[in-house]
């Protein structure tokens, strides 16, 4: 059953009876505190310096255009 609705929701249910009803909650909580990078959202600067390099880097072929 791995990989179905059905089979997800059968490990859902070993998994909070193995390690508690808030199984879920507590390792979703652990990867918001192992976060550190904070992402452009830090830095609306670099955001914009970032942007604008990878839109001058063109992917097409001259002849594309």
């Amino acid at each position: 059953m791995a990989g179905t609705t059905k089979g997800g929701r059968a490990a859902a249910k070993k998994n909070k009876t193995l390690y508690g009803k808030d199984f879920y909650a507590r390792i979703g909580a652990e990867g918001g505190r192992r976060g550190h990078t904070g992402g452009f959202a830090a830095n609306r600067e670099l955001a914009r310096v970032a942007g604008a390099r990878g839109g001058r880097v063109s992917r097409r072929n001259k002849s594309d255009r």
